[in-house]
């Protein structure tokens, strides 16, 4: 008797990329829904037209003379996606250790392969820092982020932007004007905010997310505040409190909201500020009595997510781990099992022992990459309309690949420089960021709320 073995079959690799999910929706080979088809496109084809372009940004008002890109020349924009892959891997070899390429998170898979750092916008300046020895630094990111590399890089160094287009609709929900404006009633309402009481605290400590310009954090800087990220907020709290009677928080206020709650902060406590309303829409006993007064800012891709959606997943998936990012709305970060910046996410995942199924309430880049690398999960985004940061998408491979270029032929395009009276005072508020650093905490790797699948 002959026995015939039968090859297990080869379980197909995970896609990562989002642009071949939307243009698999586009052309009717998947049933999965997109916010916008106009995603399909190139981003040339927005650039030329004010607005954050589609995506989860483009209900939101971009401010007048916000960044545009010139025209892309029609070499990249009618090359195909391998062609751009070879041109930026050539122009990478020619260039050598002369140049750095940074990769957030959020951006495309087709930009991502080509970093030589990936991370979130701290860890990418970070890794800017780090290289004193690169001529460029391209950041494939958006504009704050670029902005901020430029603060913590050398004079010499140029910083790249590949696509000027490439904005953030969070950090432009507070410009320097109206948070000027804002410092000016605060003080009308609580005196002199330089003034230091018995206890040695002013009336207010502005804190601002690193989600900003350059010059909101030149602001911070010059009042004494501090800059924070997701992952060190509280910590970031915990200073300004030692410090302030009370906090001004911005642009996000969401976080600022969320990790003030979960310091004990009562929300009657946490006035919002609306910059189109007098004292921002408050009473003026309302903010004599606050903590942390919040800025009417949010990140469009964050605010997606909703408690229904939690719901839903519980519902399809018994026994999901729910984990959200803190700039999700209070509610859903309530209702879900964790809440954590990406790094905390990331390595939630990586410390899951046994295969379990996670549902993720963050950027949809990241959430398809994470699936694509730790296939033993089964890891989707708890929205189900793929829908990626309007902005972090304007950077293209297409675009990547001219910078690269244009650097090879000795010109150096779309430079993100910081002036000098705002830098100073940025790169005090980003010190005493650094040296806020919150206790590691270990993410839970097997709680209640999630099961082997």
């Amino acid at each position: 008797m002959s026995i015939t073995f039968v090859p297990t079959p080869a379980v197909p690799a995970i896609d990562a990329s989002v642009d071949h999910a939307i243009q698999a929706i586009v052309t009717g080979a998947s049933t999965d829904a997109t916010c916008s088809t106009d995603l399909a496109a190139g981003p040339w084809d927005f650039d030329v037209r004010p607005g954050y372009g589609p995506g989860s940004s483009m209900g939101d008002v971009i401010p007048t003379g916000s960044p545009r890109q010139g025209e892309l020349p029609s070499a990249y924009r009618e090359a195909d996606e391998e062609e751009l892959h070879e041109r930026i891997r050539a122009a990478k070899a020619t260039l050598g250790d002369r140049v750095v390429i940074l990769g957030h998170f959020y951006q495309r898979e087709e930009v991502v392969r080509h970093a030589d750092y990936v991370g979130d916008s701290f860890q990418l300046a970070t890794a800017a820092k780090g290289r004193p020895d690169a001529e460029a630094i391209v950041f494939c990111g958006v504009h704050f982020m670029a902005e901020t590399a430029d603060l913590l890089s050398g004079p010499e160094q140029a910083v790249i932007l590949p696509n000027l287009a490439a904005g953030c609709s969070m950090a432009d929900m507070a410009d320097i004007d109206q948070v000027e404006e804002c410092w000016e009633q605060l003080a009308e309402v609580l005196g002199d905010l330089d003034a230091v009481d018995a206890e040695g605290r002013v009336p207010v400590i502005p804190v601002t997310y690193m989600n900003s310009s350059a010059a909101i954090k030149g602001f911070v800087g010059r009042h004494g505040g501090i800059v924070c990220t997701s992952s060190n907020a509280q910590t970031v709290l915990e200073w300004a409190f030692a410090r302030g009677r009370r906090v001004l928080f911005f642009p996000d206020q969401h976080l600022g909201r969320n990790t003030a709650k979960a310091m004990g902060v009562p929300l009657e406590q946490m006035p919002m500020w609306n910059p189109r309303r007098a004292l921002g829409g408050s009473s003026a006993e309302e903010l004599v009595d606050s903590r942390v007064i919040l800025w009417h800012g949010f990140c469009s891709v964050h605010r997606r997510f909703t408690v229904g959606q939690i719901d839903q997943a519980r519902a399809e998936h018994p026994g999901v781990r729910v984990i959200v990012h803190p700039e999700c709305p209070m509610e859903v970060v309530d209702a879900a099992d964790e809440a954590g910046s990406t790094d905390y996410i990331r390595r939630a995942i990586d410390g899951a022992t046994e295969p379990t199924t996670f549902a993720i309430g963050t950027e949809i880049n990241l959430v398809r990459r994470l699936a694509a690398q730790y296939p033993q999960h089964e890891i989707f985004c708890l929205d189900p309309v793929v829908c990626p940061c309007s902005t972090m998408y304007r950077i293209h491979p297409g675009y990547l690949a001219w910078t690269l270029e244009e650097l090879v032929a000795g010109r150096t395009p779309n430079r993100i420089t910081v002036s000098a009276d705002v830098a100073d005072p940025a790169r005090v508020a980003l010190e005493r960021m650094l040296a806020a650093k919150p206790p590691v905490v270990d993410a839970p790797r097997t709680p209640a709320a999630a099961s082997a699948r």
